[in-house]
């Protein structure tokens, strides 16, 4: 689904380029402005360095005089309105809401695709205007008002839902960029998310064969102490064996465990002397 972020009326330049990193980091790129504060708030000094180098989403975003200009391909509209409304669109959660909007999308499809599937033996082409409308890409918008006075009545009656971050009731204020964050990453979220990655190299757990020759070398070791009686060994080995098999360590902690093993016997070597 299209995702696109709208700003109407920015006040603050700051604002723009910690919209343009908070939709950067959650993978999206289209971004609106709607007749904001300054006409060259793209190419501001502090623009630039709030986006902390997300320039492309900067690069790529348009200005718009009105909320019109900024609909085009839209078919789903979220006002991002923390103050209810007597009167307009209903006001739910952001993750509440996406879980909504999908489950319409996908029965949408499925239906879709039964019917394609029913007709398949009696059209063997679509029409081209059916066939247009099939690859159409449905768009959401985002709309986040100006800092000061937030959305106007006439823009969140436009939406189809008022978006309300769940926050302390008694200090319930958020900054613009802080708020377009929270709703890029539970759409995000929504969509699938992203994989978390591990800054350190994953370690390759040992096999049997290296824990089999760990466990015999910790024997020597602790027979060696006094710990184990090679003549009544009981069941410790055994155990030692399931309690490795569940840690299941890997190749690098099998080298500090042989290590341990190593200073053991050295030390009951010492001791002899």
């Amino acid at each position: 689904m299209k995702t696109r972020f709208i700003l109407i009326n920015t006040s603050h330049a700051g604002n723009v380029g910690a919209t343009a990193r908070a939709m950067k980091t959650m993978g999206f790129g289209d971004l609106v402005l709607v007749a904001p504060r300054w006409p060259n708030v793209l190419r501001r000094e502090e623009t630039i360095q709030r986006a902390s180098g997300a320039l492309d989403v900067l690069e790529n975003a348009r200005i718009v005089a009105t909320l019109d200009e900024a609909l085009d391909g839209v078919n789903h509209l979220c006002a991002t309105a923390m103050t209810p409304r007597d009167f307009g669109p209903p006001t739910r959660a952001p993750r509440a809401h996406f879980e909504l909007l999908l489950k319409g999308e996908q029965l949408a499809q499925l239906g879709q695709a039964l019917e394609a599937e029913n007709t398949s033996n009696l059209v063997l082409e679509p029409p081209a205007s059916a066939a247009g409308a099939q690859s159409t890409e449905a768009g959401i918008a985002f709309l986040f008002g100006s800092e000061r006075f937030g959305m106007s009545n006439e823009d969140v009656y436009r939406c189809h839902v008022a978006l309300s971050i769940p926050t302390n009731p008694k200090f319930s204020s958020l900054n613009l960029g802080a708020a377009v964050q929270l709703i890029a990453y539970e759409w995000r979220q929504a969509l699938g998310g992203f994989p978390v990655y591990s800054s350190a190299p994953a370690s390759q757990q040992a096999d049997a064969q290296q824990v089999a020759g760990m466990l015999a070398h910790w024997e020597e070791a602790l027979a060696a102490i006094g710990f184990l009686d090679p003549a009544a060994p009981k069941k410790l080995m055994p155990r030692l064996n399931q309690m490795f098999n569940r840690a299941q360590p890997t190749q690098e902690e099998i080298h500090i465990l042989r290590g341990v093993a190593k200073a053991m016997l050295q030390t009951a070597a010492q001791a002899k002397h």
